[in-house]
């Protein structure tokens, strides 16, 4: 499989042996925080929720929120830290972590079966 971005997911990417999630200056800004780099090998599972504002775990600790909005940062529970970065609509990608800085990651994206079927070959797993 080609290495390289995700074409019909801009905001993620597959760089080497990394899932990279990219945010535009604006949501860097936002969320206080650069794009998110962790290892393919952390990847534990990958899934496209029904409900993805229903995924949200904890409470934000740095970034931006507005419930049913967008929840750009960092959000901190009582078993570590998830990464955000969801819009009001669409579909989004959940990407459950093992050892890494982040326990888990919610992303909108255009394509979230494609995106999630891509990082889940990229990762060695199944969707």
């Amino acid at each position: 499989m080609p290495r390289g971005t995700i074409t019909a997911v801009p905001a993620l990417a597959i760089e080497g042996d990394d899932l990279v999630v990219r945010l535009s200056r604006w949501e860097k800004f936002w969320a206080f925080h650069g794009d998110v780099r962790v290892p393919l090998g952390a990847v534990r599972s990958v899934s496209v929720p029904e409900h993805p504002w229903s995924e949200l775990r904890g409470w934000r600790s740095a970034g931006t929120g507005i419930p049913g909005v967008v929840a750009l940062g960092t959000r901190r529970h009582g078993g570590g830290r998830d990464f955000v970065a969801l819009r009001k609509t669409g579909p989004a990608v959940l990407v459950d972590l093992n050892g890494n800085d982040f326990d888990r990651l919610v992303v909108s994206v255009g394509d979230a079966q494609r995106a999630a079927a891509e990082v889940a070959a990229a990762a060695g797993i199944k969707p």
